[in-house]
């Protein structure tokens, strides 16, 4: 009996003018985790789209067998039958149903036509139980966390007798534990049968689970990596991804720090739904011209509170202290007005804040700043095209035309996009809040060097991330924060993770 679960033979998919999947074959055994990586737009998410019905049988040529037998999936239906099922990055979940009804929503639990709760809830609590969430299954899913409500998405594939899971991207909006619960979980699901495909840019969690790595570029299959005993390196994967060395994963930059441009002086905010929940306690910091300090913490540290409150006080009540600019107290009591005194802010979710996917480059490059290409209301189109073009070029954004609506291009493109937006501010304090999250090592790199080219301009840039190397590769110096508070100040040239780590455990 062959241990081959899912075979993909010669799988090709055109769009207009652009071949996304040229003559892919996949296979993924039984029982196993199988990693699928590659540069943003290489394929991986097209294949799997191809796999799961997302692009019906006729829209693309090759053949797909399970368990031995030609598959022609027309829809998503098809393929949960024969055993697929796909969490996508962005969970589709309902988020005022509770957990139960999330579990067998489009699967119920009924007899003529009546849903049977009481099976229902039955039914969940052990595909609960099995994964490890120990939540009442009445809960609504939206007072659940990130993690949790990753789980109730395995819970909802459990309950479709799911052969072969693919995630795309799962851990991307995790913290540290949650990624780690992740992955034990999906080791786990291995023990009993299940295989896994995994798509990720976190290369450190594909060698850590992986048992096959398919490298995709281009649209291509480059190669098959067989993990076996023998661990794969970052750097061997990396080679795959964009076909050369990266020898340095952080671009060097020769820092040119000036006086001081911004600083935040015993800066407070409380939650907006908690008046008890003092979210930002008394945190002063500063950053001068040409720097980039780094703002690291776990998840809820209070990180990106502080970002938006200070940002036009988007974010947070009763927010108190003083916001200087050279020198000179100012207040920036909205995002107009933030945006007027010269700070930008490159939000962590690029698809629901920072960019209107159903317009085109173009019109989200200018839209922080309509009045810079406008004369008495009237946008000039002829100047938004002429900045729309110089961004494009400046920032290598991969796009046929600024034309082309957003949603359309990779996540390392769209991450450009926003950041054309805030430059096109002419900001003098830049703001990026996980700039790389979700994009691929190569894209990254772009990204770092996008940042390091704003500071050798006289820019102050605050960075935050949830990757340690990055933001201490990155930073000349670094804010520790832990509950709010700001815990230490840090050399970017001396810190380590460890440093880190100890001052935001021991505070």
């Amino acid at each position: 009996m062959s241990d081959i679960l899912l075979e993909m033979k010669n799988i090709t998919k055109e769009f207009p003018g652009v071949m996304a999947l040229d003559s892919v074959s996949l296979q993924v055994k039984k029982a196993e985790i199988h990693a699928l990586v590659g540069e943003n737009g290489a394929g991986k998410s097209t294949l799997m789209n191809v796999l799961s019905g997302i692009y019906p049988h006729g829209t693309y040529t090759g053949e797909i067998f399970m368990d031995g037998k030609l598959c022609e999936f027309r829809d998503i239906k098809q393929s949960e039958k024969a055993g697929i099922v796909i969490i996508h990055q962005e969970l589709a979940l309902s988020p005022y149903l509770s957990i139960a009804e999330n579990i067998f929503i489009g699967n119920e639990k009924a007899k003529a036509l009546v849903i049977d709760w009481d099976k229902t809830r039955e039914e969940a609590l052990k595909l609960m139980k099995k994964l490890g969430l120990e939540e009442n299954p009445n809960t609504p899913v939206n007072h659940l966390g990130v993690g949790k409500q990753q789980i109730v998405e395995i819970a909802k594939a459990l309950a479709k007798d799911v052969k072969l899971l693919i995630l795309d991207e799962p851990t991307a909006a995790l913290n540290e534990k949650d990624s780690e619960n992740l992955l034990q979980l999906l080791l786990e699901l291995k023990k009993h049968g299940i295989s896994s495909v995994l798509i990720s840019h976190k290369l450190n969690e594909i060698a850590k689970v992986s048992d096959t790595i398919t490298i995709i570029r281009d649209g291509k299959a480059i190669e098959t990596l067989d993990v076996g005993d023998t661990p794969i390196s970052e750097d061997r994967i990396i080679r795959g991804m964009v076909g050369r060395e990266i020898t340095d994963r952080f671009p060097k930059r020769k820092s040119e720090i000036g006086d001081v441009v911004f600083e935040v002086k015993n800066w407070n905010a409380w939650h907006p739904e908690d008046a008890e929940r003092k979210m930002i306690d008394g945190v002063n910091i500063n950053v001068r011209a040409g720097e980039v300090i780094g703002l690291v913490g776990l998840m809820g540290a209070g990180r990106t509170e502080l970002a938006m409150s200070l940002f036009g006080k988007y974010y947070g009540k009763n927010i108190s202290g003083q916001t200087f600019i050279d020198g000179k107290e100012v207040h920036m009591n909205s995002i107009p007005s933030a945006i007027e005194h010269g700070l930008a802010y490159v939000t962590e979710d690029r698809k629901q804040y920072g960019l209107v996917l159903i317009d085109d480059v173009r019109r989200n490059t200018t839209l922080a700043k309509l009045s810079k290409i406008s004369r008495h209301s009237v946008i000039d189109e002829h100047e938004e095209i002429v900045h729309a073009e110089k961004f494009k070029k400046a920032l290598s954004i991969k796009t046929p035309s600024i034309l082309q609506l957003t949603n359309n291009l990779s996540g390392g493109n769209q991450q450009k996009v926003v950041l054309s937006k805030w430059i096109f501010t002419d900001p003098r304090i830049l703001i990026l809040d996980e700039p790389t999250r979700g994009i691929d090592v190569g894209a990254k790199y772009e990204i770092y060097t996008i940042i390091n080219m704003l500071a050798a301009q006289g820019m102050a840039c605050i960075l935050i991330s949830s990757e340690m190397p990055e933001v201490i590769g990155m930073s000349d110096r670094l804010y520790v924060m832990s509950e709010g508070k700001i815990t230490a100040e840090l050399d970017g040239k001396t810190a380590t993770q460890e440093e880190i780590m100890r001052n935001i455990i021991q505070r």
